[in-house]
């Protein structure tokens, strides 16, 4: 179907999107076990970008009328049926960005500015706020979030740069299942044997403060970026460390918890027993199966299988929906973006 009969019909379709595997120094092959689904090539996949909407990396539609457009096409040419009332990035793409994340090795231990610093440091892009749905850890993974209580800016100025920099984090037993939350200026590193759903906000600002002495996949040394890491870290943060989530009663035998409600996203774990419908927000929302397998109904369509792994984008026109597990229970991240302030 021509580009002008898709403009002309409107975006109100729940869209599958394609994902974009990146290879890391620090990453494996986990997520062809975890996601059960094939990875190209034979490189340390570390990360699979599932919603980006970014000049290095863009989301193309895998299926359905807007098969091969981008997100950032979408962007520009049905931008009112793809965010309604949610406001874009700060760079005006869409406003968050949906990953998955395998550590076969520790990532560098690292800090987000807020949306201050980034627009303080000039670099071109928004703060960065994060948050972590843990999919598997093998026995005794770490999470290493947050300073200890009594580390003060002088003290990580010493041994940012250096090894010494890890002996000044809070670490963390981690287990599948478990949410983490990571505002920006926490300083943080996603230990070995994690696999995780990280959603952001759309930004790359990202300022390593050690990186475990390794060279790159070029052979190469990693860049570090310690002084922007120093004005980026915040030393007042009270840091809250891996939870389960507490499921209450939807509907039916389902279950909900709220994960997540900050300035820039809402995060909702769900557990699909039967139906779950959801009522239209007028802002567009990322659907992320994280456990068996369902699909989504709307009056008048046919219904939109998903597996796990799979990750659809309901665009702000798409009306009321339903989703159904199938085969028992499927669990389910969904991800509101905000509206306009």
């Amino acid at each position: 179907m021509s580009d002008d009969s898709n403009q002309a019909d409107g975006l109100a379709e729940p869209l599958h999107l394609s994902r974009i595997c990146v290879e890391k120094v620090w990453g494996g092959r986990a997520l062809e076990r975890v996601l059960g689904t094939p990875l190209p090539g034979e490189g340390p996949i570390g990360e699979s970008w599932e919603l980006v909407d970014r000049d290095d990396h863009n989301s193309t539609v895998a299926d359905g009328r807007f098969e091969g457009q981008s997100l950032r096409w979408l962007m520009s040419n049905e931008r009112e049926g793809l965010l309604g009332d949610a406001a874009p990035s700060e760079s005006d793409q869409f406003p968050l960005l949906v990953k998955f994340i395998s550590a076969e090795q520790p990532l560098s231990v690292q800090v987000h500015p807020d949306e201050t610093m980034a627009k303080k440091l000039g670099k071109g892009e928004a703060g960065k706020c994060e948050a972590w749905y843990i999919l598997e850890a093998e026995p005794d993974s770490l999470l290493y979030l947050g300073l200890r209580p009594e580390v003060d800016a002088t003290e990580f100025a010493t041994a940012a740069g250096s090894c010494d920099v890890v002996d000044l984090l809070q670490t963390w037993n981690v287990e599948a299942g478990q949410f983490v939350w990571v505002p920006a200026g926490t300083v943080h590193a996603i230990g070995a044997g994690i696999t995780l759903l990280e959603v952001q906000q759309n930004s790359d600002a990202t300022f390593r403060v050690f990186d475990w002495g390794r060279v790159g996949l070029d052979g190469g040394p990693r860049k570090t970026h310690v002084d922007e890491a120093l004005l980026a870290v915040s030393y007042d943060i009270d840091t809250v460390g891996p939870t389960k989530p507490e499921l209450e009663a939807l509907e039916g035998d389902s279950r909900h918890a709220e994960l997540l409600d900050c300035e820039f996203f809402r995060m909702d774990l769900i557990e699909v027993c039967g139906l779950v419908r959801r009522k239209s927000l007028r802002r567009p929302v990322v659907l992320v199966c994280v456990a068996g397998a369902g699909r989504i109904l709307r009056a008048g369509s046919e219904p939109l299988e998903f597996t796990l792994g799979d990750t659809w984008l309901v665009p702000a026109a798409a009306g009321d929906w339903t989703v159904e597990s199938k085969g028992g229970e499927c669990r389910l991240v969904l991800v509101e973006a905000k509206a306009k302030q």
